[in-house]
């Protein structure tokens, strides 16, 4: 049965390794990483001292220094990014109709800056030193109240928090609101702030990241058998994406179709995924399904290459056993080795990774990948981006709780 067309006219990030689009595609493709040594907080007495922190970063030519004071980091990285994929798109709430434009966000854990700030406040100087801006800074919605306020956008307005999958989950369910008819365009991504004392200590502790801090670009290797865990990364990815002919009546440019949305959960484990990744092999069906296309009509995965065991050998396990011998064509990479993990924010940043693909016909690489684990026997565009035919992407990611989420995009015909 047919149906409408998504398209995406605007895309913006904040990483750490590239402040907007175009610095963030030019680290990729050179292979430029965003991981170093943590200066938030003193991580002296921690197992983890790096993290993919924002580099440069400088909100104040878009915000107001009295709003960035009202904003918990989580969502100053949103409204920056958001800027910058409206601007790309054109969109203009008071030209279109502001009732029939939306936002769906995904963050994973929201304004926890805020959180440990706020408690260190109470414990050292009392309750009624708490701030009154405490909850409206903190709560995991309010970058995408901020989103709508800003740009008056008063259509569907909701937050996914689905750990890791949050982002691409959001993104998918923005394009199911716009094929169902509720609203025309919606401003969908994810973003995270969490590189914060207690967030690195509670997964070093549950030895998920890496304590590779003696050279801190070298510590996220997906897929590569010396890998150790993942890096923690912040940032935000956000897109404009809208009914093919809402953005032809308005003659925005269209950069790529999202086409398809897949998404399961594993029913196994709280944080290991499923065995052989079934629950992710299912939901790169359904996505690939969903885009009407078939298995050897995709070109790209942009994986969730954690960098950690479990993840991708599963991953890669998912990928064999749904692709079999288009195996042999598909190209399959990790961002991630050059970004970190941004949790919630991931499948936003990738996302814009992913339509930069399709634009520019080029594959960024999986860096650090030095020794083949004969547990992944993918090809990971090892460590030197590559021009290719790019027509179909997958943009996956996999979550705690065992939320998996797929999206589709391809180049715009």
């Amino acid at each position: 049965m047919s149906r409408d067309k998504v398209v995406i006219t605007g895309i913006g990030a904040v990483t750490p390794n590239g402040n907007n689009v175009n610095e963030f595609w030019t680290s990729l493709t050179n292979g430029i990483s965003g991981i170093g040594p943590i200066t938030y907080f003193d991580s002296s007495n921690h197992r983890v001292k790096i993290a993919g922190e924002l580099n440069g970063f400088q909100p104040d030519s878009i915000l107001d220094p009295k709003e960035i004071r009202k904003l918990d980091p989580f969502s100053i990285y949103a409204l920056v990014a958001t800027q910058e994929a409206i601007s790309m798109s054109g969109l203009d709430s008071e030209s279109l109709n502001p009732d029939r434009i939306g936002v769906t966000i995904g963050t994973g854990v929201g304004g926890i800056q805020t959180l440990e700030d706020q408690q260190r406040v109470i414990d050292q100087k009392g309750a009624r030193r708490v701030s009154p801006q405490f909850v409206p800074k903190m709560i995991a919605n309010i970058a995408g109240g901020h989103l709508s306020i800003r740009w008056g956008l008063r259509g569907p307005n909701q937050t996914v928090t689905s750990a890791c999958a949050s982002a691409t989950d959001a993104i998918g369910m923005a394009m199911r609101l716009i094929l169902s008819g509720d609203a025309d365009a919606m401003v969908t991504g994810g973003t995270e702030a969490s590189v914060t004392a207690l967030t690195i200590a509670g997964f070093a502790n549950m030895k998920a990241l890496s304590q590779s801090n003696e050279i801190p670009e070298r510590a996220s290797r997906p897929f590569d058998k010396d890998r150790d865990g993942f890096v923690l990364g912040e940032g935000s990815g956000m897109l404009v994406i809208e009914r093919e002919s809402h953005a032809k009546n308005r003659g925005a440019h269209i950069l790529a179709e999202l086409a398809g949305y897949g998404s399961t959960d594993d029913a196994f484990h709280i944080t290991q995924p499923s065995k052989g990744g079934s629950g992710a092999l299912k939901a790169m069906e359904r996505a690939i399904k969903d885009a009407g296309l078939n298995i050897d009509d995709i070109d790209y995965i942009n994986a969730h290459g954690t960098s950690t065991p479990y993840n991708d050998k599963n991953e890669s396990a998912a990928i064999t056993e749904l692709f079999k011998n288009h195996c042999e064509k598909l190209k399959v990479s990790s961002t991630k080795s050059m970004t970190g993990h941004l949790l919630g924010a991931a499948g936003g940043i990738e996302a814009v990774a992913s339509v930069k693909s399709v634009l520019e016909q080029t594959l960024p690489p999986t860096i650090n990948y030095d020794t083949p684990d004969p547990e992944c026997a993918l090809d990971y565009v090892p460590n030197i981006a590559q021009s290719s035919n790019v027509n179909s992407v997958l943009s996956n990611t996999f979550g705690f709780g065992g939320h998996n989420a797929v999206i589709c995009i391809r180049k715009y015909n």
